[in-house]
């Protein structure tokens, strides 16, 4: 692949990241120029990608008969040809993205798009499908070299408060875009005698206007333009997925967003089978199930800053990967036993009560995929180094290609040995489960902040103010008064980052509490008179802890209040603080503040102790916490401390 030096060159002189006000939600960043020329030309890339490759499968599938490429595998096939230079091209397309300038990456990947929708007009005006063929695959090679600079480009331009919500509009945009590039594709090659004629002028079209979007998008100067590129695509895939896997948490997020595509791809290229095979319909209703999961696809992502308070709030993860599960196994029941028919049009598909429950399944499965996908996205953009950033994203879109590659296989395997396309999406369910549990069980974080999620959300409603004073990066020493025993999951649904706390030994004997605090591998204490040694390993890992960049979480009571009165801080943070400062870590502490907690169930009481009357407050009860400014390590005392809680504890 060439490039032109000159119009890549790294540019000295672009504007720094926006480090203004947040914009108020997700919507009112399309009426920025950081944001709306970009999103704007992803969609018209997203949508040229889906117009050209459905109306290319509705071909070969209702149209031609071509002795070597079988209507049912026609999806399949065009799938696996679109997805395999995202396996062959995007180490060198990270390596691009870091070193050159973001948005003249893009300028010249949307005149490459040009060139190849020409061809591909060609090739519809005589039906050619060999040269149709080559244009799947060099549209997958402008795909790749966009995906990296795609997600590169949105951290530099938004804060931590806007990842989520710039995500799930850009996920909402792809999955809009796919809707309509299907829904127009399809309808455009159904035309009789000229609909493949002006698939092509379509195609030149979009073309043209992502061209146009692109001239818009600020400068976003390169994160390393020193980088010697490598143009082995075999030494730097594997150099690339050794860098993503120096990071655990990032690693394993990219497993399962490469799950997610190996999932979504299964249906999406069955899509036009399972209408003509399962739900006898014709082009039209293909096109509808693409709607509808497209919708869906849309409405999960936009509800991800909605569900998460506009924080990369990863535990929305699990929800989404239950209902992936949930749905996709029941449209396997839902589509069973749907009587023959010779071929429903649109409005005779719509007026049999059964295929209600089939559009149901597909809209909440792919609400749940939208749910799974958007935190993990943001995760890996907002914990990946900027220097390699697109690198981390190519080796997402390696292992995304080859978890696509893998499900066109096992799909087109399962074909042949007779399964049937609603048994094949009821094995991906059930996959989905096992692979959503050993992913959750790697990576207890996720798992962690669902149920931080399901507490904050369902069973308490929980207001948190002065977030911004959590430390977004590095180490800090959090300190709250101790309300409960929820009071740690409580914490952690407040923080975009993990928090390692020091509790009470015996807390680790509460059932379920106890094994939630050790996934989330807390730090147990015990009086010194007690257990000498695990006094004095809990301070060790509580500095090792500010040592490694992380949040350390603190109780300066000692213990659960029994009567609501803030009690005595005691003085284990200056012995922390002490020792992190004899190692040169100069440590602010950040003072937090429950409220409304105490009197509910997780809380003690003197006369009946906790968690003994499920409703003791009803449910939905409001609690809160306020978050004050972080103190300087030279500044604290427990006094001071306990003064600052307090003062947070009457506002």
């Amino acid at each position: 692949m060439s490039h032109t030096p000159g119009a890549l060159a790294p540019d000295a002189t672009v504007p720094a990241p926006a480090t203004g006000q947040a914009a108020p939600n997700q919507f009112a960043l399309l009426r920025q120029r950081r944001f709306a020329p970009f999103f704007w030309t992803q969609f018209a890339g997203a949508a040229n990608d889906n117009l050209f490759k459905f109306a290319f499968t509705v071909m070969v599938t209702y149209q031609l008969s071509v002795s070597w490429l079988e209507p049912a595998m026609a999806g399949l096939v065009i799938g696996a040809l679109f997805i395999l230079p995202f396996l062959l091209f995007s180490a060198t397309s990270g390596q691009l993205a870091d070193k050159y300038d973001k948005r003249a990456m893009i300028v010249w990947v949307k005149r490459l798009e040009i060139v190849i929708m020409a061809i591909a007009a060609l090739g519809f005006f005589y039906k050619n499908v060999p040269v149709l063929l080559l244009c799947t695959f060099l549209m997958g090679l402008h795909s790749t070299v966009f995906g990296p600079v795609k997600f590169a480009y949105l951290p530099y331009h938004l804060g931590e408060r806007e990842l989520t919500g710039g995500n799930g509009m850009v996920e909402m945009g792809t999955f809009v875009a796919i809707l309509l590039g299907n829904v127009v594709g399809g309808l455009i090659i159904a035309v009789p005698e000229i609909g493949a004629h002006h698939v092509g002028f379509a195609c030149m079209a979009v073309a043209v206007a992502g061209r146009v979007a692109a001239h818009y998008i600020p400068r976003t100067p390169a994160t390393d333009p020193h980088l010697v590129v490598n143009w082995n695509p075999i030494t730097e895939t594997w150099r690339n997925l050794r860098l993503a896997g120096e990071q655990l948490a990032v690693f394993r997020s990219l497993l399962g967003i490469s799950w997610m595509w190996f999932f979504g791809a299964v249906f999406l290229a069955n899509f036009p089978a399972f209408a003509k095979e399962v739900l006898h319909g014709n082009e039209q209703v293909a096109s509808l199930l693409l709607v509808v999961f497209s919708i869906g696809i849309g409405t999960g992502s936009l509800l991800c800053e909605k569900l998460s308070h506009r924080h990369v709030e990863i535990g929305l993860v699990p929800l989404g990967a239950i209902g992936m599960t949930v749905f996709s196994v029941d449209l396997y029941f839902a589509s069973r036993g749907l009587p023959a028919h010779a071929g429903h049009t649109l409005s005779g598909f719509l007026a049999q009560p059964a295929h209600w429950r089939v559009m149901g399944d597909l809209l909440l499965l792919s609400l749940s995929a939208g749910l799974y996908s958007v935190p993990m996205y943001a995760l890996i953009q907002l914990r990946s180094a900027p220097t390699h950033r697109a690198r981390i994203i190519a080796a997402n879109n390696i292992m995304n290609a080859l978890f696509m590659i893998a499900s066109s296989v096992i799909a087109g395997l399962l074909l042949k040995a007779g399964f049937s396309i609603p048994q094949i999406f009821l094995v991906v369910g059930l996959a989905n489960a096992a692979v959503a549990f050993y992913i959750f069980m790697l990576v207890p974080e996720y798992l962690l902040r669902f149920v931080a999620w399901v507490l904050s959300r369902l069973v308490y409603r929980y207001q948190v103010r002065g977030d911004e004073h959590i430390p977004a990066e590095g180490p800090a020493v959090l300190v709250a008064n101790h309300v409960s025993f929820v009071d740690a999951v409580l914490l952690m649904a407040a923080s975009p980052r993990p928090i390692r706390f020091i509790m009470d030994h015996r807390i680790f004997r509460v059932p379920v509490l106890g094994w939630l605090f050790k996934l989330a591998k807390c730090i147990p204490i015990a009086p010194q008179q007690d257990d000498p040694a695990t006094y004095q390993r809990a301070f060790e890992q509580a500095v090792q802890v500010l040592h490694e960049g992380e949040l350390l979480g603190i109780f300066p009571e000692g213990g659960i209040t029994r009567d609501g009165q803030l009690q005595p801080f005691k003085g284990g943070v200056m012995k922390i603080l002490e020792q992190a400062e004899s190692q040169g870590l100069h440590v602010p502490v950040v003072p937090m503040a429950l409220t409304n907690l105490w009197g509910s169930y997780f809380s003690r009481i003197e006369k009946e102790g906790a968690m003994v009357r499920p409703f003791r407050r009803g449910i939905f009860n409001r609690v809160g916490l306020n978050v004050g400014e972080g103190v300087p390590a030279a500044r604290v005392s427990p006094q001071g401390l306990q003064e600052r809680v307090g003062g947070l504890l009457a506002t």
